[in-house]
């Protein structure tokens, strides 16, 4: 894939790339992109670009007690974050992850897991972001990340 920013870059482009770029264990958790933000509203000054993306429940990503691991949790939290770097690129943009800390605040178990990822700073060479992990039932926040990634050259 070339790093082309395209004039839309759409829900069918963040979809295409989920299923053509990540590796297989990474798709095999079924993530969906449920909505890309690259356009700033007029009436929210603090609005950051990004994307939502939804992790469905599956008892293969529990551990016992039937709790979603926290490995899982990581992992849609980096993906939703690429893709969140993508919306805010407007297209493909070779990346890497550099640096995720995840604070935990609460279980979650029998539930779907949204990501809502945001970009704080998108450079040339470096990118920054935070990811609120939410329990889709209830809608509270089950963990919340920070990120770094390094961009890398087309």
């Amino acid at each position: 894939m070339q790093m082309q920013p395209e004039a839309e870059f759409g829900l069918p482009d963040a979809r295409r790339i989920l299923g053509e770029v990540f590796a297989p264990w990474v798709q095999d958790l079924n993530l969906a992109v449920e909505r890309l933000e690259h356009a700033q509203p007029a009436d929210v000054p603090d609005w950051r670009p990004g994307a939502i993306l939804r992790m469905p429940f599956s008892e293969r990503l529990c551990r016992n007690g039937g709790v979603v691991c926290g490995q899982a949790l990581m992992a849609l939290a980096d993906t939703a974050m690429v893709i969140a770097n993508l919306a805010a690129n407007r297209g493909y943009r070779p990346m890497t992850t550099v640096d995720q800390t995840t604070h935990f605040m609460r279980a979650v178990s029998s539930s779907d897991v949204l990501a809502d990822a945001r970009v704080v700073r998108l450079g040339r060479t470096m990118s920054f972001g935070r990811v609120t992990l939410l329990s889709a039932t209830d809608n509270k926040p089950v963990a919340m990340v920070s990120s770094a990634f390094a961009m890398l050259p087309g």
